[in-house]
């Protein structure tokens, strides 16, 4: 198929633009590179620069596409509280127009990157997808705005589509990794401090209701989530909008993974106690049971240290790729 992935150049749109060459797609890519880098865009991938919303829409509207994967997205919780209209504007808005072409051109498939931020605060863990959607920020508001927008497209213009709703997304694959300016998620930010990029990490909060009083969240392999795609992809049907969880069913506190970070580098990462952030709840696991059955999907690394380790191979080859050049 002829697939334009938007924000492929992104860490998720990247590495799942990788897997759909793999598997013999013809890929598209459009990035505005507002978050994403060139780099991260997989060889043997077409690539145009430009905002989705005008670049992408020529691009629908150009060519003949047999389906979008749809990543691009402003997805900063804290930016999102302080700028509310930035994440209206930029997800809401500029995915209706590119609805909106695929809708003139007939594109007949569609999976969007979602979020398990549009569940906000769980009533109930794990998490299935009859929980009750109550996002507490407007970036998850937003995500889920996005689905319902695209539930009536599907429902009245025939679109099969798929809304694949992730958990804590970690790892790399192809040699495509986490490489963000801003960086937010776990994983990285202890790697980055073992690197020595940062002094310390902070751990948000140590007298949640858990075993060792830290956080807990589902991480789920890179590879494994590129592979659900695959599979939405080509599983798709007319009028349908399916909307499924992706996560590994497992939860890793705080500590576990600082402690899975210290394994894999080979020594001690400097963590310092800080005060619980407003709105983190104490638990977050996924239930994954329905892409199990609906997709035949079946996630591989769920190992925490694998998980880690091929992350902090990524890091660490930016470092040789960036000595390489200054040779």
């Amino acid at each position: 198929m002829k697939l334009l992935v938007t924000g492929g150049a992104g860490y998720v749109g990247g590495v799942c633009a990788q897997v759909l060459l793999e598997d013999g797609h013809e890929v598209v890519v459009v990035d505005d590179l507002s978050t994403g880098n060139a780099d991260g865009v997989p060889t043997g991938a077409k690539f145009v620069e430009g905002d989705i919303a005008t670049a992408g829409v020529d691009l629908i509207e150009s060519e003949s596409f047999d389906g979008v994967l749809h990543f691009a997205a402003q997805s900063l919780v804290g930016e999102s509280v302080r700028q509310p209209e930035k994440y209206w504007h930029g997800n809401v808005v500029k995915t209706l127009a590119l609805l909106e072409a695929i809708r003139r051109t007939e594109t007949p498939r569609l999976v969007f990157s979602s979020t398990a931020a549009v569940y906000g605060e769980p009533e109930q863990v794990p998490i299935t997808e009859d929980s009750a959607a109550r996002p507490t920020n407007p970036y998850g508001a937003s995500k889920l705005a996005i689905d319902h927008a695209i539930t009536s497209y599907a429902n009245a213009h025939g679109l099969a589509a798929t809304s694949l709703r992730y958990f804590n997304v970690a790892g790399a694959y192809g040699g495509l990794g986490e490489n963000r300016v801003v960086e937010t998620h776990l994983i990285p930010l202890v790697l980055q401090t073992a690197l020595g990029h940062r002094e310390t990490i902070s751990v948000f909060g140590t007298d949640y209701p858990t075993p060792d009083g830290t956080a807990v969240r589902d991480y789920i392999h890179i590879r494994d989530l590129a592979q659900a795609h695959l599979l939405a992809l080509a599983q798709s049907r007319p009028g349908e909008h399916r909307i499924l969880n992706l996560g590994s069913g497992t939860g890793f506190s705080v500590r576990q993974v600082i402690s899975a970070c210290e394994q894999v580098t080979g020594g001690p990462i400097a963590a310092v106690e800080a005060p619980r952030r407003a709105g983190d709840p104490s638990v977050l696991i996924a239930s994954s049971e329905r892409a199990v059955a609906e997709l035949g999907w079946q996630p591989r690394h769920h190992d925490l240290t694998e998980i880690v380790s091929d992350a902090w191979g990524f890091l660490r080859s930016l470092g040789d790729r960036a000595h390489s050049a200054r040779r």
